[in-house]
C-alpha cells in the first residue's frame, strides 16, 4: 500500500500521525504543507482538493485522502493490526481512546493555530493574553490527564507496557506544550510516560526537529 502523508513539522496532529505510522512499522513517504508561507500553503485549492477543513494531516492511502488524526489511527488499526496501538480488553480500549480524545479534542483545539490567529487578527488580542489563554487551557487538560494517569491501568506508557493512542497524542501536546514554556513540574507523571516514549525509536523519529521540512 501507498501511504503519503502530508503534514508540517511542528504540527501536533501530524505529529501523532507519524508516531503511529512508524509504530506500525509502515514505510511512507512526507509530503510537507507549510502552515506560514504565503499566507498558509494549507489554504491554497490542490490542498483544500484533498482536505476540504484545510487542515493538516491528510494521509492518502492508495489515492485515498483520510482526515482527522484520531481517524487516521483507527484507519491504521484496523488496516494494519499488528502491532497494536489499542488494548484487547473493552474498557481498556474505552480508556485510550479516552485519553487521546481528552488531548486530540479537547486540549488542542483551544490551542490550534488557526484559534490563536483569529485571536491576534480578529480580537485584537496581544501575545501576552493569546500566551495566557494557551497556558490556560493547556494547564485545565493537563491537570486532569495528570489525575487520570495516576490510576493502576497505566503503566510504562499511558495504558500498560506498550504504546496506544493515547501515548501517540500524550508526546506531541507535550511538545507543544514545552514549546511555550508551560512549567511541566507538577506533571511528573505525564513526564515520566514522555521519556519512556522518547525513548523508543518510533517517537524519536517523529520528533518534530527530525522532519525534512523543519526550520530552526
Amino acid at each position: 500500500m501507498s501511504l503519503r502523508l502530508f503534514g508540517y513539522w511542528r504540527s501536533s496532529a501530524s505529529y501523532r500521525v507519524r508516531i503511529a505510522l512508524n509504530l506500525k512499522g509502515l514505510g511512507w513517504k512526507h509530503q510537507g504543507v507549510h502552515l506560514l508561507r504565503d499566507g498558509g500553503e494549507q489554504l491554497k485549492a490542490d490542498y483544500a482538493h484533498l482536505n476540504p477543513q484545510k487542515l493538516v494531516p491528510t494521509l492518502v492511502a492508495d489515492g485515498v485522502p483520510l482526515t482527522q488524526s484520531l481517524a487516521i489511527l483507527e484507519y491504521l488499526e484496523e488496516a494494519y493490526p499488528d502491532p497494536p496501538l489499542l488494548p484487547e480488553d473493552l474498557a481498556g480500549r474505552a480508556r485510550v481512546r479516552a485519553i487521546a480524545a481528552a488531548i486530540a479534542c479537547d486540549i488542542h483545539p483551544l490551542d490550534n493555530l488557526r484559534v490563536l490567529r483569529y485571536m491576534k487578527n480578529a480580537l485584537d488580542s496581544d501575545e501576552t493574553a493569546r500566551n495566557r489563554w494557551y497556558a490556560h487551557w493547556i494547564t485545565e487538560g493537563f491537570n486532569a490527564l495528570e489525575i487520570t494517569l495516576g490510576a493502576s491501568e497505566t503503566g510504562q506508557f499511558c495504558h500498560g507496557d506498550q504504546p496506544t493512542f493515547a501515548d501517540c497524542c500524550l508526546v506531541p501536546q507535550v511538545y507543544n506544550a514545552r514549546r511555550f514554556h508551560i512549567d511541566m513540574t507538577p506533571y511528573p507523571e505525564i513526564c515520566r510516560i514522555e521519556q519512556a516514549c522518547l525513548g523508543l525509536p518510533a517517537f524519536d523519529l517523529a520528533r518534530p526537529e527530525q522532519q525534512p521540512d523543519c526550520e530552526d
